[in-house]
């Protein structure tokens, strides 16, 4: 399937180096030099500067650009896309419908993660584009589907933000391991096994079961994890993905 991305950005770069091994990609964009970048990183990748009247009739459309910039690059598109899959976080179908003529309209959520086809993708909007949009998805890594808007602003929270989060955990964890005196680089080595490993047991075993396992009487787990909890780390998780969620609906209403 040929899929046209609008948009230079980390995002779409990411989806981009993921999508390349199953789809043919084309990256329309503004920015000359980093379409030239682009393209040197990945030749198989066609490029095209966005034009005054870019005309996107027929085109499997994914929608890369900052939610901001909604206005400012739809003004340029013509004619009427196949599909259009919007990455956009917070912009609802309805805005998108008033932007962007399309046949039909998916929102979806994907993560950095695409770049190495481990994407966590939620996806929602028309049904008759499910199978499509799920299949583009599923390509780069897991894709889910929700029955509505908020949900998907609720899963950007978690997936969408989420690596950041955990990127934060990750150094935190390895700043810790450095500053008891183990070198840095066998810190990132640990850590980088350490969110493997976990990620394949959370397949099979809930979180609480996981720790529980982990924690004896007494022990080393037990004191480090008081220590988290004193610290509010729970909290301020959870706190993270409501001020996520309703930064999402924010953007929504603009």
């Amino acid at each position: 399937m040929k899929l046209t991305l609008i948009g230079n950005g980390i995002m779409a770069q990411s989806l981009a180096k993921g999508l390349i091994k199953n789809h043919e990609v084309e990256i329309i964009g503004r920015d000359a030099q980093k379409l030239k970048a682009i393209q040197e990183k990945m030749p198989q990748i066609t490029i095209k500067i966005l034009e005054e009247n870019e005309n996107i009739t027929g085109k499997n459309i994914i929608f890369c650009v900052k939610p901001y910039a909604l206005q400012s690059v739809s003004a340029r598109l013509t004619g009427t896309c196949n599909i259009l899959l919007s990455i956009l976080a917070g912009t609802k179908l309805e805005t998108l419908k008033k932007q962007i003529q399309a046949k039909h309209y998916i929102r979806t959520m994907p993560n950095v993660a695409a770049s190495v086809q481990n994407s966590m993708t939620t996806i929602t909007g028309d049904n008759e584009a499910k199978l499509v949009a799920m299949e583009i998805f599923a390509s780069i890594g897991q894709a889910i589907w929700v029955n509505t808007e908020d949900q998907l602003d609720i899963a950007t929270a978690v997936a969408g933000s989420g690596p950041a989060f955990l990127a934060l955990i990750a150094e935190a964890l390895t700043d810790g391991a450095v500053k008891e005196g183990l070198d840095r680089h066998l810190s990132a080595q640990l850590v980088q096994g350490l969110f493997s490993g976990t990620a394949s047991l959370l397949k099979h075993s809930h979180p609480a079961v996981i720790k529980d396992s982990v924690m004896s009487p007494g022990g080393t787990t037990a004191a480090g994890y008081a220590e988290l909890e004193k610290a509010g780390v729970r909290s301020a998780m959870m706190n993270a993905i409501e001020a996520a969620h309703k930064k999402a609906n924010e953007l929504g209403k603009k």
